[in-house]
């Protein structure tokens, strides 16, 4: 049973996580890879609200989708949007990234190849990577404007969805710590943590929620 304190740590991380973006029309959406359809589905949402003219699935696959998707993730989102209804001119796949900075270099070198003038980025990933991946599309690709997007949910919904609250907590803690070890290693931008932040993440790797850090590395 999670305690009421882990779970009020989780609720602050949980909204930390998300960029709370306003969202507006974008050159391009790149829809992050993930074992989450959810993060198609949202990006098929905004295609049909007329938020981006184009969609670049990336991602490869990982130990967490090799039984979802073994075709990779990005193919198995691109065949999401199709069902869907989405046009397959509107839909570039990146198929080889396997980490959050493989996703946005590959995607850009794809969009370049293609010959598509980015001037502005829609972000779709799960709702605790919005500031992860824009953290690092910033640093790697600092021409464009980003905008982070994902399917609105609360924390209990999402934990919910996942089957597995104890284990959502620790991928919280896990990008958090990634959000302040990475900007010192060069793949990502520093962003400010807020001290109440901090402090509920601490109580939490203090309570063993640490499956998802980097061990080794101190934030």
């Amino acid at each position: 049973m999670t305690s009421a304190q882990a779970l009020a740590d989780a609720q602050l991380l949980w909204n930390y996580h998300q960029m709370h973006h306003v969202l507006r029309p974008c050159s391009v959406a790149i829809g992050l890879g993930s074992h989450d359809l959810g993060v198609a589905d949202t990006t098929i949402e905004l295609y049909r609200l007329g938020m981006m003219p184009l969609i670049v699935f990336t991602g490869a696959t990982s130990r967490t989708t090799e039984r979802l998707m073994p075709r990779g993730e990005a193919v198995h989102y691109r065949e999401r949007a199709l069902e869907l209804g989405v046009p397959d001119s509107a839909i570039l796949v990146e198929p080889n990234a396997r980490n959050t900075g493989e996703n946005i270099r590959f995607a850009r070198a794809l969009l370049e190849c293609a010959g598509v003038s980015v001037s502005s980025v829609l972000l779709v990933s799960k709702p605790y990577e919005e500031r992860r991946v824009y953290a690092t599309a910033r640093k790697l690709w600092p021409e464009v404007e980003f905008v982070s997007a994902s399917t609105p949910m609360t924390f209990r919904e999402y934990a919910e969805s996942i089957g597995d609250t104890r284990l959502v907590i620790d991928m919280l803690v896990g990008a958090l710590q990634r959000l302040m070890i990475y900007p010192r290693q060069g793949f990502m931008i520093s962003l400010p943590v807020p001290d109440d932040v901090a402090a509920a993440y601490q109580r939490l790797v203090d309570r063993g929620f640490t499956s998802r850090i980097v061990q080794g590395a101190s934030a």
